[in-house]
């Protein structure tokens, strides 16, 4: 049997008071895949004073993400490869609240890292609108892609999950634990993780007391992006040494599915009162 978060026991802290007392504006993030047990441990190990997000009495709520790429995959290959330029063009939708942004990281020569995002109707999320091509295409032209690519850019993958949201005890620091993980590819395949856990945390320079947490049980930081890990799990031919080990471990035991069987009644109808509340 599978072990669940207790988020019980930790006080609450409502979105305002996050943003206010965990803005970190200069941060160093690292990602770490834990199978839900250990997550589970690690959670009850956390400082009894931590802080979990709380809204109306819900402490874990539903993510979606689309992921726009080329048909040559330019977004894909330049995460793959040892490349200083890359981008990332998504929509990223919160699922209890129905609102939505359209998202944009962006890398240049320079290895600074930009991220940016524009508020976005719900009911546009898997598609792009002029608005948000020409959006892409001037951050594209920043990091010298060229624009014009913009028009190529098309749906590729879908990311869900759901989400607890954690403010260390000193309010330095916060961690996200994503569970019910699920890649959807726009070419058919849905790919689920039910027994794997994404855990991330952002804090100042210094590690925080979650990363603390994880060192001592034996959990090291590991590259992963949903959205590049998910297609080359998804497409072995596709570049992959850069995830290889992820690939040969914890997502050795992921389970593929058709579309049909995973897009539940439930989920069509989030994505019809999404398009209806936009």
């Amino acid at each position: 049997m599978t072990a669940t978060l207790d988020l019980s026991r930790f006080e609450g802290i409502d979105l305002e008071r996050l943003i206010a007392d965990a803005a970190l504006q200069t941060r160093v993030d690292r990602k770490y895949v834990l199978t839900r047990d250990a997550a589970a441990r690690v959670v009850a190990s956390l400082d009894a004073r931590t802080l979990v997000l709380d809204t109306a009495g819900a402490r874990s709520f539903r993510y979606e993400s689309v992921y726009f790429d080329t048909p040559d995959l330019l977004s894909f290959r330049m995460a793959a490869q040892p490349r200083r330029r890359r981008f990332k063009l998504r929509t990223r939708t919160y699922l209890d609240s129905r609102t939505a942004f359209l998202e944009l990281k962006t890398r240049g020569a320079r290895s600074a890292t930009v991220k940016d995002r524009v508020e976005y109707p719900a009911s546009d999320r898997r598609r792009l609108t002029e608005m948000a091509r020409d959006y892409a295409a001037e951050g594209l032209d920043s990091i010298g892609v060229g624009g014009r690519r913009a028009d190529d850019l098309g749906v590729r993958l879908t990311t869900r999950y759901r989400r607890a949201t954690f403010v260390s005890a000193d309010r330095a620091a916060r961690a996200t634990v994503d569970v019910d993980l699920e890649w959807d590819d726009v070419a058919g395949p849905v790919l689920t993780t039910p027994h794997l856990v994404i855990l991330e945390t952002k804090s100042p320079a210094a590690a925080s007391d979650v990363d603390r947490v994880l060192w001592r049980a034996g959990h090291r930081p590991v590259s992963i992006s949903k959205y590049a890990t998910g297609m080359a799990a998804l497409h072995p031919h596709l570049p992959r040494n850069k995830w290889a080990r992820l690939l040969r471990g914890p997502f050795a035991g992921a389970l593929l599915h058709s579309p049909d069987s995973v897009r539940s009644p439930i989920t069509r109808k989030e994505e019809t009162s999404c398009a209806d509340a936009a």
